[in-house]
């Protein structure tokens, strides 16, 4: 597959594994079993979200941490929040405001980098974004599939903004194309099987931090 899209033969990458939004106390029981990991993603909620990366911080100090706000953010509540986020080391925080309602983020402080999810789909929604966002999330479901993915990224590449790499809950055959596209993107957040009770048969292979490319059995 990467030889029919023009792409150099994939390797390994690094994939986020996901602490699901709880109380603090929670969150960072979570974060202490998945501590091997060396990239985390920190599900957060609105109220109270200093404490929860606070405490998922002193249960990790060595993990690299990315956010992810799920629109849950009021504007009001970026200063604060996103300080919290930076004073934990926290390296990227994504969709903080609900899509259509992120203006804000283009008159607020960023000290972190904040990358759009919901706020962009395919390249026609790249637009939109300018002055708010530094970095996007592509994921096959959005963007309609393999072909619009890598013309989404090439096209904010372009236009100056980092690559992120992300998924819905899915099997290892929803994940493979999105190996393709991920490769060299600044954060990958592949692990949607994983979270699954079971993948199917010859699935891809994840190796502590790492997730390998498909085999050809994978992809029939």
């Amino acid at each position: 597959m990467h030889a029919l899209a023009g792409l150099a033969t994939p390797r390994p990458l690094t994939t986020a594994y996901t602490i699901s939004l709880g109380t603090p106390a929670a969150m960072a029981d979570a974060a202490t079993r998945a501590g091997d990991r060396l990239l985390l993603k920190i599900k957060l909620g609105g109220d109270g979200d200093p404490a929860r990366i606070r405490a998922v911080r002193r249960a990790v100090p060595r993990a690299e941490l990315i956010v992810d706000a799920n629109e849950s953010w009021r504007p009001e509540q970026l200063a604060e929040n996103m300080t919290a986020c930076a004073q934990a080391g926290v390296t990227l925080i994504e969709q903080p405001l609900p899509a259509g309602a992120d203006d804000a983020l283009a008159t607020s402080p960023r000290p972190i980098p904040v990358c759009a999810d919901e706020s962009v789909h395919d390249r026609a929604s790249l637009g939109r974004l300018q002055g708010k966002y530094d970095a996007v999330n592509i994921k096959l479901d959005k963007a309609g599939g393999l072909t619009e993915a890598l013309a989404l990224k090439a096209e904010a590449e372009r236009r100056g903004l980092a690559i992120m790499v992300g998924c819905m809950v899915g099997t290892s055959l929803a994940m493979a194309p999105a190996v393709l596209v991920a490769q060299g993107a600044r954060v990958v957040d592949l692990d949607g099987p994983l979270l699954l009770a079971k993948d199917r048969a010859d699935g891809l292979r994840y190796e502590a931090s790492l997730v390998h490319p498909a085999s050809p059995a994978l992809w029939g």
